[in-house]
């Protein structure tokens, strides 16, 4: 592939940046309002289990840099081609459930401008599909052009979160804060329960391990933009949500679609919301983009492997994997007709659940793999090393078990039917 094409040490960043810094953040206010401050230790401890995968991915690129489908390719090169292909499976499931969330949310902010289109399900479900093919027809033009797009939209979406994040700091009312467990819920329950909604936000940790060969010199720019995009997103997290969280009462934040925006007009007047909201609006839509580059990818890197549809394989003109694309976005758009009941914030708010669930398997399995593949490579294992694998198997449990049962059911479903599809395109491409 032409070097211009390739993701460099800063467009990897972004991506990572990009994806993670997207949906969740702007939308995750007014989902944890109905729980409290509390909700701040959720965001601390999501963070904590964020890291420790940061420092896993970051270690397996040392042992297979350029492995296309990240945690597809460590966990096939570690545990096998079965076990490989479940991670991606599920994996490739949750990046267009996550595609459907991002539709979801991108209408929410656009509803704050133009309201008419939030007014119908109709309206909603049509301009919600629609971005998701605007964006997977200039995903066709190849993963560089997608990469500077993800710079753009990652500066301009980190500004409003800043002004809103850092200016909020000085317009806080503690009482907001009150009563600090705002669920009829044990505290323990209600800060497992919000580890797993913010976590959403921290999905795309790997973003920049799925495009391998598609990435320049990918031992040091995977390694340089899992760690610190992982570590910029968490910063701008924290200090926003806390400070939205802290300006605006629980009562009315949990009834807002466009809390940032609801934030801004709090503390500068009328109007100001618009400027917060088009900010918005371009971080789920840079999101969006980088998401259905994922969803492409990720099919691509299955074809390649026999374990897809080999029509999957054929790449166009500019190297991008259109079939798969396509493919994605096709079931992203079936589950948004399919989920859509009770508003956009309902169906966000199950999207991010169903999508978390589908990611945590993958990450289990990545942390059970890292031991094998130390083994195979007769690398002997740090207490560092052990400590790692256990951090990220027990944050996964306890994000699992903040789920819900109407998201683990759903997960765990879409990821059974990875078995029989495992040995079918198997017997196929034989």
């Amino acid at each position: 592939m032409a070097k211009d094409n390739l993701l460099g040490k800063w467009t990897s960043t972004a991506l990572v940046v990009g994806n993670m810094i997207g949906a969740g953040v702007f939308m995750m206010p007014a989902l944890l309002a109905a729980y409290g401050g509390i909700s701040i230790l959720g965001w601390i401890l999501s963070t904590a289990g964020a890291l420790a995968l940061a420092f896993l991915f970051k270690r397996f690129t040392h042992f297979f840099p350029g492995v296309k489908g990240g945690p597809y390719g460590f966990v096939r090169e570690g545990m096998g081609d079965f076990s490989g292909f479940l991670v991606a499976w599920s994996y490739w499931i949750s990046v267009w459930v996550t595609v459907a969330a991002l539709a979801a949310a991108l209408i929410s902010y656009l509803s704050f401008i133009f309201p008419q289109i939030s007014s119908s399900p109709i309206y909603s479900i049509g301009f919600s599909i629609g971005f998701i093919w605007l964006l997977t027809f200039y995903n066709f033009l190849g993963s560089g052009r997608v990469g500077v797009l993800a710079v753009i939209t990652t500066v301009l979406k980190i500004l409003p979160l800043i002004l809103v994040g850092v200016c909020g700091l000085f317009f806080l009312d503690m009482d907001n804060f009150e009563p600090f467990n705002r669920a009829e819920e044990s505290p323990w329950k209600v800060i497992i329960i919000t580890t797993t909604l913010t976590f959403f936000s921290f999905l795309g940790i790997e973003s920049a391990t799925v495009p391998g060969s598609d990435v320049e010199n990918p031992e040091k720019t995977v390694s340089f933009a899992t760690l610190w995009g992982t570590i910029i997103a968490s910063v701008i997290y924290i200090i926003s949500s806390m400070s939205v969280l802290g300006l605006i009462p629980g009562e009315k934040l949990v009834a807002s679609q466009a809390p940032f925006s609801a934030a801004a007009e709090f503390m500068w007047g009328p109007g100001t919301g618009i400027a917060i909201t088009i900010g918005a609006i371009i971080s789920v839509f840079g999101a969006l983009n980088g998401w259905i580059l994922i969803q492409g990818q990720m099919a691509l890197a299955l074809a390649k492997d026999d374990r897809f549809p080999k029509s999957i394989k054929k790449l166009n003109k500019y190297g991008s994997p259109a079939n798969g694309l396509i493919l994605s976005s096709v079931l992203a758009s079936v589950l948004m007709i399919m989920r859509y009941s009770g508003g956009l914030l309902d169906v966000f708010e199950f999207m991010i659940l169903v999508s978390t669930v589908l990611v945590l398997f993958p990450y289990i399995l990545c942390a059970i793999s890292f031991y094998y593949t130390k083994k195979k490579n007769k690398s002997p294992i740090s207490g560092l090393g052990f400590m790692l694998i256990f951090i990220t198997i027990l944050f996964c449990i306890v994000a699992l078990a903040g789920s819900g049962w109407d998201a683990f059911i759903w997960g765990s479903v879409f990821l059974l039917t990875g078995v029989p599809a495992y040995f079918i395109f198997k017997r196929i491409n034989a």
